[in-house]
């Protein structure tokens, strides 16, 4: 695939693409579980892996709890036995209960998209079955050990211990020198406070969400800013990322393949509109909505940037798992926006590259009431990317309690120093996940996700009173953090 090198006082386009899975391998599977992790693989990380290979510049940052997943003994394996026996059954019983209610339509695009298991399964195997090996040439940022709300954390050290393994186990998996400094905070959640942490752990980069600080497609979010301690804040556009994720972006199209629509075994031949799927209808429309979105971009960075150094950035973040997995088309429209930027000339860049040649605006120039030293850091309230731009998705009525459970145990864990051995500390970083508050709050998989803080939290009690406190049962597999107890006892 050709990359054609655009003019850059245009401005440029940085696609970032934050990956991340809470932990549910070997825990549970359908209809929650583990059973996302394989379905994720089929729809996006595999199907991904193509068009990374092929050299497109988009900026890709994994979280380690994820990292841990791809790497632990016996996962491709199940992903085979996933694949050929539940997801084979599962289509062959479907694709019959619709032949035999006369929907021949709704059977036939059951039995095409057989055909993405089974060649999700082709594209492990030709890899070796090392899902994470595969991934490592591309794996640019990193973020939180278990992808914990760290302006919600008790104490520095508890936030030193998400910062510092993060960083530590992208390192140690993907080596030190490819690593630039760049780190996804979790949910976008970002307070003044936790610039100590991000510095000690050699931090220079993160995103923010400044939606409501500067207002929808202001000029702002197109230029990189520095904070009074340093660390450099990238604002994402959300002007840019609404053109997708939002309510009416293009995934909503009625030709696209509807998520929620699904056969008594979770299979998905609908489309938005009610109709049978039509997966060639659909990927017209991915060529028709890539060059739309380009051209937006452009025209949003002629307009909104001009006067910017280099023309403005715009960046385009979102969870990957949108890709292929929530959005069906999603991944064929990522590339069909790569083949659009060369065509249009658009620069598309990848965020470090980006940064490196743009210089940020000290924070205090931009907005003084923002700035995180003597100039009114009490104006700055955590921001985030989740409902209403602050932390309540993770704190509000449906799931205070966990939220002050967490601390508290974080509070717990501090206390004990040195007694509390690897396995509490293990424990108290999968408590601490985004992940199962935000289940609870969205309503998605609420039990599931009740069951599972409150099981990390009865393991940790345990590991605390036990005589052996590096020998607990639990998630002996999370392997970044598996041993962190010096974090605490300091």
């Amino acid at each position: 695939m050709p990359f054609v090198r655009a003019p850059r006082d245009r401005g440029a386009l940085a696609i970032v693409l934050h990956t991340h899975m809470p932990y549910v391998e070997g825990f549970d599977t359908w209809p929650f579980g583990e059973e996302w992790l394989w379905q994720a693989m089929v729809g996006c990380y595999l199907p991904l892996l193509d068009l990374l290979d092929s050299g497109a510049p988009l900026t890709l940052s994994l979280t380690p709890v994820l990292c841990d997943q791809l790497a632990a003994p016996g996962v491709p394996e199940r992903f085979a036995a996933f694949v050929d026996g539940v997801c084979r059954e599962t289509h062959e019983w479907d694709t019959t209960g619709l032949r035999a209610a006369g929907e021949e339509a709704l059977a036939g695009e059951l039995k095409r998209s057989w055909g993405d298991y089974a060649g999700a399964l082709e594209r492990l195997r030709h890899r070796g079955g090392d899902m994470l090996g595969a991934v490592s040439a591309h794996a640019q940022w990193t973020s939180a050990a278990t992808h914990a709300i760290l302006p919600m954390l008790a104490t520095d050290a508890g936030v030193h211990a998400q910062v510092q393994v993060g960083v530590d186990a992208h390192r140690a998996r993907f080596g030190a020198g490819g690593w630039r400094g760049g780190f996804w905070l979790p949910e976008c959640a970002y307070a003044p406070w936790l610039q100590a942490a991000l510095l000690d752990a050699s931090v220079t980069s993160v995103c923010v969400e400044l939606t409501d600080r500067f207002g929808l497609a202001a000029r702002e979010h197109l230029r990189p800013l520095l904070s009074d301690a340093g660390v450099v804040l990238v604002p994402i556009d959300r002007a840019t990322i609404s053109l997708v994720w939002s309510d009416d972006g293009y995934p909503a199209h009625g030709a696209y393949r509807d998520f929620h629509h699904h056969t008594v075994h979770r299979h998905n031949p609908w489309s938005n509109d009610g109709g049978a799927y039509d997966h060639a209808r659909a990927l017209a429309l991915v060529q028709d909505h890539a060059a739309d979105f380009v051209a937006r971009t452009i025209t949003r960075l002629r307009d909104a940037g001009a006067g910017l150094p280099g023309g403005g950035l715009a960046v385009f973040a979102v969870d990957t798992e949108l890709f292929g997995h929530w959005w069906y088309e999603g991944v064929a429209w990522l590339q069909a926006v790569v083949q659009e930027c060369s065509r249009q000339g658009l620069e598309l860049a990848r965020l470090d590259d980006a940064l490196q040649r743009r210089e940020p605006l000290a924070l205090e120039q931009a907005a003084p009431s923002l700035s995180d030293g003597n100039h009114g850091a009490e104006d700055w309230q955590a921001s985030s990317w989740g409902r209403d731009g602050d932390l309540s998705t993770w704190s509000g009525p449906a799931v205070a309690e966990m939220a002050f459970a967490a601390r508290a145990a974080e509070l717990e864990v501090l206390a004990a120093g040195s007694r509390a051995g690897s396995a509490a500390v293990r424990e108290l970083l999968a408590l601490q996940a985004s992940d199962w508050a935000f289940m609870i709050s969205r309503g998605g998989a609420a039990p599931y996700g009740r069951d599972r803080f409150e099981g990390h939290r009865r393991a940790l009690a345990r590991a605390l009173a036990s005589d052996q406190p590096d020998d607990i049962d639990g998630p002996r597999n999370l392997a970044a953090y598996a041993d962190r107890a010096a974090l605490f006892a300091s």
